[in-house]
């Protein structure tokens, strides 16, 4: 297993819709796993092929708390089938835009069907946190992050901060 690295924002790749996975290979497997222990170690919650730079559908979440054991999931091809009318408040960040957060409105549940790494198709419900992340994870996977659902202002000041960011790095 490997620790890859994080594309972080304005990079181009994190703006593309990715591409479906058409067959579920060992280095698949192998790539599901390098981006679990990316995640752990960054350390996250979630991460989309997109944001390694790999632009194809596959997610890795893993919501458990600090003092729980690790419930890591891994997905290929994870499509939100139904969210709920209700909605909740989160405030998100996201390894690919670090160092910013904000609040944002999504579906409170949400019900995910996906691939799983032996190709058997799952499907999962989710409220709470995960649900959270799941939406999260899968806008990555459409081009979309979490800071594309705030006003154009905020967007603009925290792009502008990366950029700076980035060139003192």
């Amino acid at each position: 297993m490997a620790i890859l690295p994080i594309l972080t924002a304005p990079d181009p790749v994190l703006k593309k819709k990715a591409a479906p996975v058409a067959e579920i290979t060992d280095t698949i497997r192998s790539l599901l796993d390098d981006m679990l222990e990316t995640m752990y170690d960054a350390p996250g919650i979630g991460l989309a092929a997109p944001q390694i730079g790999i632009s194809q559908r596959i997610i890795v979440v893993d919501c458990a708390g600090e003092d729980e054991k690790p419930q890591p999931l891994k997905m290929i091809n994870p499509e939100v089938t139904w969210t709920s009318e209700e909605t909740s408040t989160h405030e998100e960040g996201c390894l690919s835009v670090p160092k910013s957060y904000g609040d944002v409105v999504r579906p409170a549940q949400v019900q995910v069907t996906y691939l799983d790494e032996t190709g058997a198709t799952q499907e999962i419900e989710a409220d709470g946190l995960l649900a959270t992340c799941l939406q999260h994870e899968i806008d990555h996977l459409n081009g979309k992050l979490f800071i594309d659902h705030f006003s154009r202002l905020k967007r603009s000041i925290i792009i502008k901060k990366l950029n700076k960011l980035k060139k003192g790095a």
